[in-house]
């Protein structure tokens, strides 16, 4: 974890709006302190309906503030806010966002956010009706002009019977994001909008028979955070996801897959309306010539049966030959160096062969890169003799930063202002 401006644990400020998802901020509490932040709740009176002082207390270690005659004398409702290395306000209901936008101070979270000048993360949540309103819509690009970053709200059940847009996402994603901007306060400009992205992610399986399979040990935490950040950059996303289990990102469609046959056919048919095609699934280079319609069995000494494999299209070379013009391709590779040569220099051949725009290269030697939260890569760029970026091990959330970086410039050299 980065530490904060004292060069200590970072101090985050979790404001909390008072709609009924306020029971998810106890769980967003636990987990910024897992981070190794010192968190300051700050509900509205609104929130305190729904959730007791005494919870957030007892899982921050702080005490809560509430209104701006807290703590008078020391001044907190200016000093929160000035000490502060994050604010994040979840859930951010419509009439919070409202008051914020306009520049209202009237109790202790309005003030802090006045105050502050450290980045603000806000997480809305709120009725489908209410998040689709004019007022609500004005109020979120308002906010986003002056470089708050608002997540776009889940889709599923809320409160009653009612689904749709608006549900706050979940405490783990919530989470992430906070890390992400923590690490580094520029990583989510609004730099994408309009721009129309197709991710792979995950790990593809070949079926053997009805209860086997051969696969990777993909999880596509990194194709799932490549999507969260672009989303939160503006950007309209869908994920073709071979065989994940992880949350979907806010704002982001995913089309989910098992095969590598089948995530060629989804990534190719949707390819042609995108404007960046990233392939960071890892696809099986081979499958079984045949799959077996009953479970292959064990029968006596006869020892293990003899499979024939053969070998799986090529999506990300086939990507690179069916696309439009202006279209930006990213690829991934995960590659170990030997007595011939290094990473670097079997990557840059692969990067040669694909003929793609960019590629990530993963160092995947001793249980790196795959099914873990953090990881570090190269980004090379075509045609470039040094590297495009190194990013340093850290949260996939941060590389997938450095990787929409390296894509921004990209798309803005291709599509120059005027």
């Amino acid at each position: 974890m980065t530490p904060g401006a004292s060069g200590t644990a970072p101090e985050v400020v979790l404001g909390v709006g008072g709609g009924i998802a306020a029971y998810k901020s106890a769980e967003v509490v636990r987990r910024l302190a897992a981070l190794g932040a010192k968190v300051t709740v700050t509900p509205t009176t609104a929130a305190l309906r729904f959730v007791g002082a005494a919870t957030f207390e007892a899982l921050s270690g702080r005490p809560v503030l509430t209104d701006v005659f807290t703590d008078v004398p020391s001044v907190a409702h200016v000093h929160t806010g000035q000490d502060a290395d994050l604010v994040v306000v979840a859930p951010a209901t419509a009439d919070l966002m409202a008051r914020a936008a306009h520049g209202m101070a009237d109790d202790m979270l309005t003030a802090t956010l006045l105050v502050t000048r450290a980045p603000v993360l806000m997480v809305p949540a709120m009725h489908t009706e209410m998040w689709a309103h004019p007022a609500t819509v004005a109020n979120v690009a308002l906010l986003r002009s002056r470089g708050v970053v608002v997540l776009d709200p889940a889709v599923g059940r809320l409160t009653g019977p009612d689904s749709g847009p608006g549900r706050l996402p979940e405490p783990e994603q919530i989470a992430a994001v906070a890390e992400l901007l923590l690490h580094r306060a520029d990583a989510l400009p609004r730099d994408l909008e309009g721009v129309r992205v197709l991710i792979s992610a995950g790990g593809t399986r070949e079926d053997l028979d009805p209860v086997r399979y051969l696969t990777n040990r993909s999880s596509g935490r990194q194709g799932f955070a490549l999507a969260q950040v672009a989303a939160a950059r503006g950007a309209a996303v869908t994920v073709v996801a071979a065989n994940t289990a992880l949350l979907t990102p806010p704002g982001v469609t995913v089309v989910p897959v098992t095969s590598a046959r089948e995530l060629h056919a989804a990534m190719l048919d949707r390819a042609g309306d995108a404007d960046v095609v990233v392939m960071a699934a890892a696809v099986a280079d081979f499958r079984p010539a045949r799959r077996a319609d009953a479970k292959i069995k064990k029968t006596g000494d006869d020892g293990a049966p003899t499979l024939e494999l053969v070998r799986n299209p090529d999506i990300l070379v086939d990507l690179v030959a069916a696309r439009r013009p202006g279209q930006l391709v990213v690829g991934f590779a995960a590659e170990t160096g030997d007595a011939t040569a290094d990473v670097l220099t079997y990557a840059r051949e692969k990067l040669a062969r694909k003929g793609c725009d960019l590629l990530v290269v993963n160092r995947v030697d001793g249980g790196r890169a795959f099914d873990t939260t953090d990881n570090a890569v190269t980004v090379l760029g075509a045609g470039a003799a040094e590297p495009v970026a190194e990013v340093p091990f850290g949260p996939k959330a941060l590389i997938a930063a450095a990787i929409w970086d390296a894509v921004g410039l990209r798309i803005t050299a291709r599509c120059p202002a005027g």
